[in-house]
């Protein structure tokens, strides 16, 4: 029995990668799917019911505590799987999902940023960080860009299957380009724009990270902002500078335009403006 369920996680994450999921989401699924079935060492796919699905939800998720995000990612994982590779569609939908918790956007102010990429000694890492700021980039698609990407005469990169399989292209700013320039000349990447130390490999995620981390906190100390807080914020001061929604969410690349729109409820700039009823009083 074990072996026909890893002869089915196989085929599943073949399937994944067939039809181009990215590399996270398959590992996410098939972990998700294995953990699963673990769960009901006694029992085929095929004899799986919703009511079993009731049981590990209870038993292993809420349990252990898991998250809501979790939660959701496993109920993606498991109808998946019955649909694609069990062929017939498990009801999951019959499980409410769990309440989706949206916290606020971390946004770092501008002067702080300001503050951080000038305090920068290595050119590298000012140029990862600068770009991500610059171009309201995710950590993956920094790490993907390729020198090829870049059109230093149109000021432009391309973001190659970003999120959600889609290409964007996005404007580089005069002052972030010669930036570029002077790394490329200093360094001389061979492949990917930002490299290891290994060249024509990857930069990677962790030291993308730990300079994140290391260059704000000589500014905040005990700062609770993410590497990701650089995309919120070059939204954020978009906004506050005048741009149009619209205009963000194509350089962002969000799908919908509610997405886009939570900038709005961490933006400062209008609410600045608002003259405050206690300022009448002669206190």
């Amino acid at each position: 029995m074990r072996r026909e369920i890893e002869h089915r996680l196989s085929f599943f994450e073949t399937w994944l990668r067939n039809q181009r999921y990215s590399e996270k989401t398959i590992v996410t699924y098939v972990k998700a799917i294995k953990i699963f079935f673990q769960f009901f060492e006694s029992k085929l796919p095929e004899q799986i019911t919703i009511s079993d699905f009731h049981c590990f939800n209870n038993g292993h998720i809420i349990k252990y505590g898991y998250s809501a995000s979790y939660q959701n990612q496993v109920i993606n994982a498991i109808k998946l799987f019955y649909l694609k590779i069990e062929q017939r569609e498990l009801n999951i939908e019959l499980i409410e999902r769990p309440r989706k918790y949206r916290p606020l956007p971390k946004v770092i102010p501008k002067e702080v940023i300001q503050k951080m990429l000038t305090s920068i000694p290595n050119l590298k890492h000012k140029t990862a960080l600068a770009l991500i700021y610059s171009c309201g980039l995710r950590r993956g698609e920094l790490l993907n860009l390729k020198l090829s990407h870049l059109d230093s005469k149109r000021r432009t990169l391309s973001v190659i299957n970003g999120k959600g399989q889609k290409d964007r292209v996005l404007p580089v700013s005069e002052k972030m380009m010669l930036i570029i320039i002077k790394y490329y000349k200093m360094y001389k990447p061979t492949i990917y724009l930002i490299e290891g130390q290994v060249k024509g490999q990857k930069y990677s995620e962790t030291s993308l990270e730990n300079i994140f981390h290391k260059y704000l906190g000589m500014i905040y100390k005990d700062h609770k902002f993410t590497l990701h807080c650089l995309r919120h914020s070059y939204a954020t001061h978009l906004l506050e500078s005048g741009v149009n929604l619209r205009y963000i969410q194509e350089l962002l690349g969000h799908k919908s335009s509610k997405t886009t729109e939570i900038y709005t409820h961490v933006s400062t700039h209008s609410l600045s403006t608002i003259r405050n009823p206690i300022d009448d009083f002669d206190l």
